[in-house]
């Protein structure tokens, strides 16, 4: 019998299953200095610690994204080591500020499965935790994720597809107090109130993604799914090469989304997610926004729900997002529903 890994077919898969994922990962002042050089991520919130002490918190804290990616990059080797691809996220919310010191630890369970009808894939969705070194859940979203069949001719268990929410309702979210926001700080004079449900912003700016940068932030989440690092394997895969981490997408699509939404710093709940399309080393991203709905949480939070969406080597001043045929439009990359707190 091999010692190694060789991670989950879907076949392994059945609802009910919990699977505690190994190596914790305690997150250091260090972790937050190089997710901000890998992603370019500006919001004052998560770069300095006087703007944050002015706000509350008692310590520079974590962006709730990149402690989203540490969990997640947990639990690669038990569910995404045999993937094709990750295919989307709901129900995501963000308990509980994440500091440097925390060590987060990831468990899933898995709640869906459905085979493909090639026979030689299937869908499996799992609803993941992340909790701190006190046992205290700080995270928790599902995401479901397309699995190789070991042996395509093995018996498939009945599909089981779970019912998940549309959005995280506003009611639910975990509210911050913003004591003395700084407008010229936070690097905009726009609040809460300035904003229209409907209203799309272009974020301008592009931002062409790297090899080795792709490399390293995937090797910082310690995701070791073999899309993203094994070249010589994909060689033989329907694109002939790796695939970009899409949480890279995600990270460097809300760090472009700062053009804008500069008061929109603390991500609150992950509504929906889709990969709409592969990204490869060269290509540059860009991204819009469009606000979805709005809702007041205390005298001095409001949260906005916020369509990102992020497009390759195609600048987003015509808001690309589907073709004539109502699919994805061939550049867009990420259709991103989350909530974002901002001041009133």
């Amino acid at each position: 019998m091999t010692k190694s890994n060789p991670g989950h077919y879907f076949e392994d898969f059945k609802p009910g299953m919990e699977l505690v994922h190994a190596t914790p990962l305690t997150v250091s002042a260090g972790d937050i200095s190089l997710y901000r050089a890998l992603t370019g991520a500006r919001h004052a919130l998560y770069s300095a610690e006087t703007f944050a002490a002015a706000n509350g918190f008692p310590a520079l804290p974590v962006d709730p994204l990149l402690a989203f990616h540490v969990v997640f990059g947990k639990t690669v080797p038990d569910i995404s080591l045999n993937a094709v691809a990750n295919l989307g996220y709901a129900d995501g919310q963000f308990l509980k500020d994440v500091y440097p010191g925390d060590t987060l630890t990831a468990i899933s369970e898995v709640i869906g499965i459905k085979e493909n009808s090639n026979g030689k894939t299937g869908v499996v969705w799992v609803r993941t935790r992340g909790e701190n070194q006190k046992g205290e859940t700080v995270l928790s979203y599902v995401r479901w994720v397309m699995v190789n069949k070991k042996d395509p001719s093995s018996p498939a268990l009945d599909p089981v597809v779970p019912d998940l929410p549309d959005a995280v309702h506003a009611s639910a979210l975990t509210v911050p107090a913003y004591d003395d926001w700084d407008d010229a700080l936070a690097g905009s004079k726009w609040r809460y109130g300035d904003y229209e449900i409907g209203e799309k912003i272009d974020h301008v700016d592009g931002m062409t993604v790297e090899e080795a940068e792709h490399q390293i932030a995937t090797r910082l989440y310690q995701n070791t799914a073999k899309v993203h690092f094994d070249a010589h394997a994909q060689k033989e895969s329907r694109f002939g090469k790796r695939l970009i981490y899409g949480g890279v997408v995600i990270s460097i699509a809300r760090a472009l989304s700062f053009n804008g939404l500069e008061s929109a710093a603390q991500m609150l709940a992950i509504n929906a997610g889709t990969h709409a399309g592969p990204l490869f080393s060269g290509d540059t991203i860009y991204a819009w926004s469009e606000v979805l709905d709005k809702a007041t949480l205390n005298d001095t939070t409001g949260a906005l729900r916020l369509r990102l969406v992020a497009a390759k080597n195609h600048p987003c001043t015509d808001f690309p997002l589907r073709g004539e045929d109502g699919k994805y439009a061939g550049n867009v990359i990420l259709d991103f529903d989350y909530w974002a707190a901002i001041p009133i």
